[in-house]
């Protein structure tokens, strides 16, 4: 290979490992994002693809009290409690049906207590984020059976998801977690579900 023929050689080379490093961060979030959709379809069943999973879990995170109140009286139930572990971080799903849109009252508490009875639930991990979801019914206002949710295993920081009921217009749910981590809460539709992404 003559001077010039060896020049245009490692021209062409580099050119091409500086579009490879171009590709690499894009590509990367592209399969991040697209196996964050795909594993939540087979563990959580929300979604198969990131533009449909919702904001990025990371969006809004951190491990402060949030509150909302629903903008008009709800009949909501939730009839399913889903847990998914992805990469970076962990989703909780809350299914609802019935009409309206949900509320929510959430924090952080190592000694979490049942609405109404003030009982002491007993939980397992270091610490339990308390989730109290707002403009719910029972489920025979709406004729539906109760689902009888329980105890729901945990998956990756998550121990445990465990039902309290409804009181008041107030579902109850205590997430068990090994570590207490940054968190966002968001509602998705169609189908309706409140969605609670805790950072790993």
């Amino acid at each position: 290979m003559d001077f010039i023929g060896e020049v245009r050689h490692r021209r062409i080379a580099a050119a091409l490992v500086g579009a490879t490093a171009l590709c690499l961060p894009s590509c990367a979030v592209a399969e991040d994002s697209a196996g964050a959709g795909v594993s939540e379809t087979i563990e959580a069943g929300v979604s198969s693809s990131s533009a449909e999973a919702g904001i990025d879990p990371f969006d809004n995170a951190d491990r402060e009290m949030k509150t909302l109140r629903p903008p008009e009286p709800s009949q909501l139930m939730v009839t399913d409690v889903r847990i998914g572990s992805h990469a970076g971080f962990d989703r909780v799903v809350f299914d609802l049906i019935g009409e309206g849109e949900p509320g929510w009252f959430i924090d952080y508490t190592d000694a979490p207590s049942q609405q109404g009875s003030g009982r002491g639930v007993t939980f397992t991990g270091d610490i339990a984020l308390n989730v109290n979801i707002d403009g719910t019914v029972y489920p025979f206002e709406l004729g539906e059976e109760d689902p009888e949710l329980g105890t729901i295993p945990g998956s990756g920081n998550v121990t445990e998801v465990y039902s309290l009921g409804t009181f008041e217009g107030r579902s109850q749910f205590v997430i068990g977690l090994n570590t207490p981590v940054p968190y966002s809460v968001q509602v998705l539709d169609n189908p309706q579900r409140l969605v609670i992404d805790l950072v790993q």
